[in-house]
Parts: structure tokens; C-alpha cells; sequence
């Protein structure tokens, strides 16, 4: 039986047709599409017009063959925007998903809207009881689409990837039906209350186990690496900062951890050193919440300012921090670009 359309928000992924076979080349042709994919260029008409022929014979994912369905405008069904590309192995019971779309429609969410609408028939349609994909790792935009459907990064493989005569690394990630049913069901909604406690022996396991994003590592230190900056702080003007840290808490769980220097007579204005929310509490306005109590704590402990400093590229905080009012002040070191904001 033939699959039915499945529907989302703005989104319509259906089975594919023949007369796909032009917008499939256009896209698929392009250098920028092409860049981190797995075919080799040119992608001529005739190859696209092939692939089509093979996937409008199939009704469904077959074991151990590549399927496709095509993506396109929920509002506009004539304008095709991407494919969604999907392999089922071990008999069904694990697949792999990937995604293709015209720049045309990059970032605007449609990447992910789709991928998260086939991940959801694979677990609860069809019956998957493990989902993976694969990235080059120069690609953070396509492992934040991973990322925001709930897939965790599990791996790297060195030199495992090959199209044509070229050779790349491999970044793998995956999830499980528990990891799926988990991510479905964690909270969405803003939390009532958020505040700053100290870490205890009570709490100290759970803000351990705190983990970011695989791609928000390049702006947010692991928890290892936090707990062993506090430990050994590192030297400002030959002085050794003294950190101040608390986990975060929503709601009574614990959703992240912040660390900043202490106001001291050698650091007398505070540096916001670490600001990580666990993967499973973002988009919650946990991390606006936090930093209000923050700012708030050091006002009232006499601070005048606070400087903070980032990393820019995709996933950057830069537009969180620029919204509340820091303002760079031309410093950067090591890549990092360094902001304070006036209390």
C-alpha cells in the first residue's frame, strides 16, 4: 500500500513522482548542495530522471534500499522544496534518514520540521525501533537539524567517508525509541519559576549529567570542563580568578549551570565565564530566565557591569547576549569576541 501524504505545520511530504525528476537535478546539481552529500557531480537530468523511475516503483521503504519522499509546500503543492531520504535495515527495526533542500529554503526551519515529521512515522507508524544519520563534521547547520529532532550524537569515525576519489570523517548520531519517546515528551512550556541554587551533594549528580548539544560545544563548555575550571581557575593579570557557580533550577528540576568570577579588588568587574542549559530544557526561556537572576545577584552585590565574550557561527549565544545589551568592546582573543553590559 502505497504511503499517504504525511502533513505537517507548513509542510506536505509525499511519495515521488516522475515529473520531479527536474526539480531533483536543479537541486541536487548545485555545488552548495552537493558540498557535504554523497554523489558524485555532475547530477544530470538522466540520473535524477533514473532515481525517480526507481523510487515511484517503490510503495515504501524496503529493506536494505534507499526511498525518498518528496517535500513540498504545504500552501503551494506544485513548489518542491527538498527530499527526505530514508534506508530501513534489520528488517525494519532500524532506519537511516537524511535530507536534501534548495538553498532557496534553507534556514527556515524546513529541514527540521521535516525530518521530525519522518522520524515520528518510523517510530510510532512504522514500527522503527532505532533511527541514525550521518554528517561531515564541517557541517553544524545539518547537526543542529539532528540535534533539534532529538537524535544525539554518538560518535566519529576518521577517514570512513568516501565520495568519489575524496575521503572525510564521519559524525554519527542516533536515537532509540526510549531517546524518542523521552524527547517527545519533555517539557515545552516557559517554566513558573527559575532560580540560582548552590550545588550540593544532593543535587551535584544531576548537574554532572548535564549535557549541551554536540554542536553547541564550540560555545559552551562540557560539564567536566567547567567543574575542572572551578577547580583550577585560570590567571587574569597574573591573578588566579575565584569562581562563582550555582545550578540552575526550573521548576525544582535541574536544567543547567552558571559560572562567573567573583568580584574581587583584582576583578572587580564580573566575567560570566560558563552559561550551559541541558539539551532536554531548551527553547524554554530557561537561559533568559537565568541570566535576569544573574545580572541581578551581582547588582546587588555592587557590580556596576558584567563582560561576558562569545563565539560567532551558527548556534552562536551572540544574539541572545546583543538582545540583552551587551555591547563588544573590540576585545577578542582566541576567536572570542568580548561584550559588557552596564547594570
Amino acid at each position: 500500500m502505497a504511503l499517504e501524504p504525511i502533513r505537517t505545520e507548513r509542510l506536505i511530504l509525499r511519495q515521488s513522482r516522475l515529473s520531479d525528476a527536474q526539480a531533483a537535478h536543479e537541486r541536487r546539481n548545485l555545488a552548495e548542495v552537493a558540498r557535504y552529500q554523497d554523489w558524485e557531480m555532475p547530477y544530470t537530468l538522466e540520473r535524477a530522471e533514473k532515481r525517480m523511475a526507481d523510487l515511484v516503483a517503490m510503495d515504501g521503504p524496503i529493506d536494505d534500499k534507499g526511498w525518498s519522499l518528496t517535500v513540498v509546500d504545504g500552501s503551494e503543492p506544485e513548489r518542491i522544496l527538498g527530499d527526505l531520504a530514508v534506508e530501513v535495515r534489520w528488517g525494519g527495526r532500524s532506519a537511516m534518514v537524511g535530507y536534501t533542500f534548495h538553498p532557496n529554503y534553507w534556514g527556515r526551519g524546513y529541514a527540521t520540521e521535516a525530518t521530525q515529521a519522518i522520524i515520528s512515522y518510523l517510530f510510532d507508524s512504522y514500527g522503527v525501533s532505532r533511527i541514525e544519520s550521518s554528517l561531515h563534521p564541517d557541517n553544524p547547520p545539518s547537526a543542529r537539524v539532528l540535534e533539534a529532532c532529538g537524535l544525539v550524537f554518538e560518535g566519529l569515525t576518521r577517514q570512513s567517508f568516501w565520495v568519489g576519489d575524496e575521503c572525510s570523517d564521519d559524525m554519527l548520531y542516533g536515537m532509540t525509541r526510549a531517546d524518542w519517546e523521552a524527547w517527545r515528551d519533555r517539557p515545552r512550556h516557559r517554566p513558573s519559576h527559575v532560580e540560582l541554587v548552590p550545588i550540593t551533594a544532593d543535587n551535584s549528580r544531576a548537574v554532572r549529567e548535564l549535557v549541551a548539544h554536540k554542536s553547541q560545544e564550540r560555545f559552551a563548555s562540557t560539564m567536566l570542563g567547567n567543574f575542572e575550571e572551578a577547580l583550577v581557575p585560570p590567571l587574569e593579570n597574573g591573578v588566579a580568578v575565584v569562581p562563582w557557580y550555582r545550578a540552575i533550577e526550573a521548576d525544582g528540576e535541574i536544567a543547567g549551570f552558571i559560572m562567573a568570577t567573583e568580584i574581587t579588588g583584582s576583578h572587580p568587574t564580573p566575567y560570566l565565564w560558563r552559561l550551559l542549559i541541558d539539551r532536554m530544557e531548551q527553547r524554554r526561556g530557561i537561559g533568559s530566565a537565568a541570566l535576569d537572576r544573574f545580572e541581578q545577584v551581582f547588582a546587588d552585590l555592587g557590580a556596576t557591569a558584567i563582560e561576558v565574550s562569545w563565539r560567532e557561527g551558527p548556534g552562536s549565544p551572540a544574539p541572545m547576549y546583543l538582545a540583552r545589551g551587551y555591547e563588544p568592546t573590540g576585545k577578542v582573543e582566541d576567536g572570542e569576541i568580548f561584550a559588557i553590559k552596564t547594570l
